[in-house]
């Protein structure tokens, strides 16, 4: 008996001390935020999609098949995630303040591709810009630029 619980415990610590070594990829880490934002109102409308897909194959200048792949991998990383702080953390060690404000502008894109943003994006909104370290201003901002480039009015 104390034999099986020292094995049940030795491959708990062995799973999170792995997962501790090998962090998200930038990229992986980027699309797995874009999937929680898309799914964060339930409904993953096609322009959500369609706007998600563009951005990464931008931004990371991946094409089809590769989206796919990332795509796939970050859907699979947020669901398996504890929380955001895998995805923030390593955002928050490899980008500058710039970068990470351009991140919260692709999130914002992805929030506003339906066309309004509900209480469940905008709570995930504040809270991951919390997390990245944006200050209300350039928070404010970015949401003022997706919605721009988005050809959104205010």
């Amino acid at each position: 008996m104390i034999q099986s619980l020292q094995a049940f415990f030795s491959t708990l610590t062995q799973s999170s001390a792995n997962a501790e070594a090998s962090p998200p990829s930038l990229q992986l880490a980027t699309a797995a935020l874009l999937v929680e934002m898309m799914h964060a109102d339930s409904e993953s409308t096609p322009a959500e999609m369609a706007h998600l897909r563009t951005v990464l194959a931008t931004e990371f200048q991946l094409d089809t098949d590769e989206v796919d792949r990332l795509l796939e991998a970050a859907t699979a990383e947020s669901r398996e995630a504890p929380g955001f702080h895998p995805f923030t953390s390593r955002l928050n060690q490899k980008l500058d303040a710039a970068q990470k404000l351009r991140v919260v502008e692709y999130l914002w894109t992805i929030a506003l591709a339906d066309g309004h943003v509900c209480a469940h994006e905008s709570h995930l909104m504040r809270k991951l810009g919390d997390l990245l370290y944006i200050s209300r201003g350039d928070f404010v901002a970015a949401k003022a630029r997706a919605q721009a480039a988005l050809g959104h009015s205010r």
